[in-house]
């Protein structure tokens, strides 16, 4: 870890990468819509726009272009299609169940980010399986939360008769 702070775009990255997991793990577990709720959000958005943006500029982004690369084009486009409907009220009947599933899988990625970084610190493993291992788990149990609330959001979204 101690190259993440050799310099102040490893520190951005890791302070923006905790406040996104305070600030996203938050989202999951309040009451959506209220004004609590936007406030932190917005939090966690910019967060997370530090937290990609640095991310490209940690991993050799010239040198060659790799997983956490991709992973971070995956968190940037969530995070995207996750704000565009709550910004422009869109698609009309059900931007707000975009924008529940899309910053969701946002929140879910940050975790296996995290899981991934944390499991690739396990000395004398392998590199890649552990990555995969970790961010697998996460997956499964995102797959898990993302069919329990799916029900709740689209009640709230105005999709369902509650």
């Amino acid at each position: 870890m101690d190259y993440l702070f050799q310099d102040i775009k490893g520190a951005l990255h890791i302070i923006s990468s905790v406040l996104a997991l305070v600030f996203g793990t938050i989202i999951l577990i309040q009451t959506k819509g209220t004004k609590r709720h936007k406030e932190i959000g917005y939090y966690y958005v910019a967060s997370m726009i530090v937290l990609i943006v640095t991310s490209f500029m940690i991993y050799r982004l010239f040198e060659k272009f790799g997983i956490f690369h991709y992973a971070s084009l995956f968190s940037a486009i969530n995070l995207i299609l996750g704000m565009l409907p709550m910004l422009f009220k869109q698609p009309k009947r059900n931007f707000m169940f975009f924008h529940l599933n899309f910053m969701y899988w946002s929140v879910i990625g940050l975790y296996m980010a995290f899981a991934a970084e944390i499991a690739t610190r396990i000395p004398d493993k392998p590199f890649f399986k552990m990555v995969y291992l970790a961010s697998g788990i996460i997956l499964v149990l995102g797959f898990i939360g993302f069919f329990i609330k799916l029900k709740y959001w689209k009640e709230i979204s105005g999709l369902t008769k509650k």
